[in-house]
């Protein structure tokens, strides 16, 4: 097997660009990456990639060999998933990408429970707010919120993400409540600068269509956690995921703010490239998603 990982690597490395990207595509070090391609190149006895300090390129050889080797091996890997999709046994490892704050809170027990219940997969999950290339990048799926940007990839819907506006009954007895969202420009907001425009807060008309209010005040981090946090110890108000917010509306650390002006929820996807043949080991992961999220999500239920 070790011809084929040294054509793996080699496939990597033009894909990412840099032995170092290919290396952390497939779980390995740079070093050894540099001595796969270094065999690959002694075993067919010509030189595939161009090495300079600042750039990496095939040679006229290698593009040619890059071209062909990569359609053989997409085949292999069309084939052995047939294979194990036949034999009914999920198995491998599964590469997922998620949301940092939505994957520590809320996925993390769901995957627990899918690798006890499938234990031939291995897990390698990455949380970050970064949206990843899952081709590129060698992820086998991806879980996200919002209309997925990639119409390339097949999309699963699996539920409705809320955002709401919360604040501390502290804060809403010393500064007052809202009767309008033109009133925020009065008000101490909380900014999360993870969202894509932080400090522009859109909430639903009367009429259906959306108002954007502007937003400002002292404190600001990019997690939703945080937000919450210092909404909860009274310094202003809040904007931030129900998933995050769901338990402290439900112990009465926070108070939900114009609920009837609340925008309309946004999904949450799973995501994977699409091919002739899904493998076993993610459409489990997947078909196992969509029926933990069946119906109204837990963290919104009891407030």
């Amino acid at each position: 097997m070790e011809r084929l990982d040294c054509d793996r690597m080699f496939v990597a490395v033009l894909d990412a660009g840099s032995f170092a990207a290919a290396a952390r595509r497939l779980g390995t070090s740079s070093g050894h990456a540099s001595k796969l391609i270094s065999k690959l190149e002694a075993d067919l006895g010509v030189q595939l990639l161009k090495r300079t300090t600042r750039a990496l390129s095939p040679t006229e050889v290698g593009q040619a060999y890059y071209e062909r080797i990569k359609t053989l091996l997409d085949e292999f890997d069309a084939l052995d998933a047939s294979v194990r999709n036949a034999s009914g046994a999920p198995a491998g490892r599964l590469r997922l990408t998620a949301p940092l704050s939505f994957g520590a809170t809320q996925l993390v027990p769901l995957l627990l429970d899918f690798a006890r219940a499938f234990p031939e997969i291995q897990l390698d999950v990455s949380f970050s707010d970064r949206v990843v290339n899952l081709v590129d990048e060698g992820f086998d799926a991806a879980i996200r919120i919002g209309k997925p940007g990639d119409s390339s990839l097949i999309a699963r819907r699996l539920c409705d993400v809320r955002v709401v506006l919360v604040a501390s009954q502290s804060y809403v007895a010393a500064r007052g409540s809202l009767r309008h969202p033109d009133e925020l420009g009065a008000h101490e907001c909380i900014i999360d600068a993870n969202f894509r425009d932080p400090f522009n807060w859109p909430f639903r008309q009367g009429d259906g269509t959306a108002l954007l209010v502007p937003v400002s005040g002292r404190l600001r981090f990019s997690n939703g956690e945080a937000c919450l946090a210092a909404a909860e110890a009274g310094f202003g108000i809040a904007y931030v995921p129900s998933f995050i917010a769901g338990p402290s509306l439900r112990a009465g650390r926070v108070e939900p703010l114009l609920p009837a002006m609340e925008m309309q929820p946004h999904g949450l996807f799973a995501l994977y490239p699409p091919g002739r043949h899904l493998a076993l080991k993610v459409r489990a992961l997947v078909d196992y998603l969509v029926t933990c999220f069946r119906g109204k999500p837990a963290w919104d239920e009891g407030w």
